[in-house]
């Protein structure tokens, strides 16, 4: 085999490692390391000297690494074998990625798993190509984008999820809002990204999420639509409200039931139901206008005072609470039905379910009036 008198790559861009095809070099040799590469000498599997872009005369001053394991020259043309191998470090910003299946996301808002669905592309370029060199090349003689991208798609599918996750979670992101916030999860990702790729002496340039999608059709798309819809009737409406509603409705389901059993037992349920909120909204309605249907309206009614409660919470006194304090506290299951209560004019502590304004809220009938 002839002696080698220069020795340079003229890569393209879908290479990233290419080893030039002879090792029969000599000093004296000139090397051309061309801009955005790298070159390096490797003799048995060792990585020795490293050139930068440039023009290069090869003699022991400039490769003193390679120089230890071979004989020294006993003159300028004497021979000797090392294997030169160039690395591309153009930055490669093209590459795409794509969910081959869909990625199950828990929404944080609403707790439901969806199934979604994510493509855009990402850049990429060796940063350090000595340790790129030793963590993946082995002993193939050229390493292409295509591989390298190969390789990287199942790490990123693999983390995808977790990382998508994470960046809901951390900005209380639902799935239904997800494709507003497409630039600050897609410079999460990147940065969660490039983790993985300094390992291997990579740095990632760019990583885009160009689109997150659901099936509009999807069951667990429209239960998450479902809940969304629900919270914002509450957020409207208002809990208590909501609440009184969904004690109507039960009012509706008793009356058309149509088992004579389950109707005559629902229809109690229901009766009991129906006259305590009655009650209630009829004392409320008296007690706010002063309404007294024996005798017209003379006077204005005076101020109403605002009922204060005091709750047995932790075995201590808690309060004073309003009302709608304590209706909070009851939906927000803080307090249960045994939890002991207190307002002016009680002879002594009694569960709040005996409490004729708080009965209802429980799904209990109130208590009967002492004859």
């Amino acid at each position: 085999m002839a002696i080698i008198d220069v020795v340079k790559c003229e890569m393209g861009t879908t290479e990233l490692i290419s080893k030039f095809p002879s090792d029969n070099l000599r000093y004296g040799t000139q090397l051309v390391v061309y801009p955005g590469q790298t070159a390096f000498f490797v003799k048995g599997g060792q990585i020795y000297d490293e050139f930068q872009s440039g023009t290069y005369t090869l003699k022991s001053s400039n490769i003193p690494l390679l120089s230890r394991v071979i004989a020294l020259p006993f003159g300028g043309e004497t021979p000797f074998k090392a294997e030169v191998w160039f690395v591309n470090q153009v930055a490669i910003l093209d590459s795409k990625w794509g969910t081959g299946i869909p990625l199950q996301i828990e929404d944080p808002k609403y707790e439901v798993i969806v199934p979604v669905r994510s493509y855009g592309q990402y850049g990429f370029r060796i940063e350090n190509p000595r340790q790129f060199l030793k963590s993946l090349i082995g002993n193939m003689t050229s390493f292409s984008v295509e591989k390298l991208n190969q390789y990287f798609k199942g790490k990123i599918m693999s983390q995808l999820t977790n990382i998508i996750s994470d960046k809901l979670t951390q900005d209380n992101i639902s799935v239904l809002n997800i494709n507003s916030h497409l630039s600050d999860i897609s410079e999460y990702c990147k940065t969660r990204i490039d983790e993985s790729f300094k390992r291997y002496g990579i740095t990632a340039q760019e990583f885009d999420v160009i689109s997150i999608s659901v099936k509009e059709d999807d069951p667990s798309f429209q239960k998450l639509k479902e809940a969304k819809d629900l919270s914002a009737k509450i957020k409207i409406a208002g809990r208590d409200i909501y609440q009184m509603d969904r004690s109507f409705n039960v009012l509706d389901t008793a009356a058309g039931n149509e088992s004579a059993a389950g109707g005559i037992m629902n229809a109690g349920l229901g009766l009991g139901l129906g006259m305590n909120m009655g009650g209630q909204m009829a004392n409320g309605v008296g007690a706010n206008f002063n309404i007294n249907p024996s005798s017209p309206i003379a006077t204005p009614p005076p101020l109403q005072q605002v009922v204060q409660y005091f709750l047995a919470i932790n075995g201590q006194s808690q309060g004073p609470f309003d009302m709608n304090t304590v209706v909070s506290l009851i939906s927000n299951r803080n307090i249960s039905m045994e939890t002991l209560v207190w307002k002016q004019g009680m002879a002594n502590w009694d569960k709040i379910q005996n409490l004729q304004e708080f009965a209802m809220f429980f799904n209990c009938p109130p208590p009967l009036p002492n004859i």
